[in-house]
């Protein structure tokens, strides 16, 4: 039997935490679903410098608990369970369903804040190294490599914040990016530009990794011919796949997969909304999804109350 509530919020990172913040000080009976732990892809940030509030920087491992923390008190419901299937006006009522590795709530409102997952370069070897010198999060596996040598690939934000991180654990690190410049903001280009033991491989990409037990190895392919780096590490950072393949005909998802919504942030069915990462034309920021939860359960609980949308 479905478990009825008035709201339901799909994900526990910046977006998901700050709607059901939101939605517990305005009394909804509200439930944050997530499937692992507070804080989503934010745990894995070294530093978060760019968030208001924290002039220092603060650990996303400290942020993400300390959202989470907040809403709790404020009376959100957590639960543990990874969402499977949704099922718009399925329920009594017209209620939305949303089926879980463990039971089916049936809400009036939901919210999708599933946030991504980080994008896989599909190279050899990237699968059979993964946990054996090819990570995705510098934090957690940097210390792994400590005086050795890296690669990290990627040019955005998150490639130059964990290479800036991995420079003071690594003997050396070389970013390969397959353009001619970074897309990452200004402040991280000059950062890991004035690290002596950095350097950058320009419109150059990965062919393989190699190695035996663990990686020693990776191949690129640039301007100056193929080439093999030696690296007990391989950082990717190459972009972000919506988490939303679970949500495929249960409403409008764009051509990458992000969830479309309007200004409201409201999806194409009604009383269904997205925010964060997943939601079509997101920034991606930690600020944004915090903006997007907000908005998002603002307009839910307005949804609820039958009020006037405008």
């Amino acid at each position: 039997m479905a478990r009825t509530i008035d709201l339901l919020i799909v994900g526990g990172g910046a977006a998901g935490l700050s709607a059901g913040l939101y939605a517990a000080r305005s009394r909804l009976d509200a439930v944050l679903l997530e499937r692992m732990g507070p804080g989503g892809q934010l745990v894995n940030v070294d530093r978060v410098e760019n968030y208001p509030g924290f002039p220092e920087g603060i650990a996303g491992h400290e942020l993400g608990p300390l959202i989470a923390q907040q809403a709790m008190d404020a009376g959100l419901a957590f639960e543990y369970g990874e969402a499977q299937a949704l099922r718009p006006g399925a329920g009594e009522d017209g209620r939305h369903l949303v089926e879980t590795d463990g039971e089916t709530f049936a809400a009036r409102a939901v919210i999708l804040a599933g946030g991504s997952a980080l994008a896989r370069l599909g190279v050899p070897g990237e699968t059979d190294f993964e946990g054996r010198g090819v990570s995705y999060c510098a934090t957690c596996d940097g210390e792994f490599c400590r005086g050795q040598p890296v690669v990290v690939v990627g040019g955005g934000d998150s490639a130059l914040d964990e290479a800036q991180y991995l420079a003071e654990i690594a003997s050396n690190v070389t970013i390969v990016h397959r353009r001619l410049a970074f897309r990452a903001a200004r402040i991280a280009q000059e950062r890991v530009l004035a690290q002596p033991n950095c350097r950058v491989l320009w419109n150059t990409t990965v062919r393989a990794i190699a190695g035996e037990e663990m990686v020693n190895a990776v191949e690129v392919a640039g301007p100056e011919g193929e080439a093999r780096l030696d690296a007990a590490g391989v950082f990717i950072y190459v972009g972000l796949n919506p988490n939303t393949a679970w949500l495929a005909g249960a409403l409008e998802l764009d051509g990458g997969g992000h969830v479309v919504v309007d200004g409201r942030l409201q999806t194409s069915v009604p009383g269904v909304f997205a925010a964060g990462d997943l939601r079509q034309f997101s920034a991606r920021q930690v600020a944004s999804c915090v903006g997007d939860g907000a908005t998002a359960a603002i307009w839910a609980e307005r949804f609820l109350r039958g009020a006037d949308a405008r």
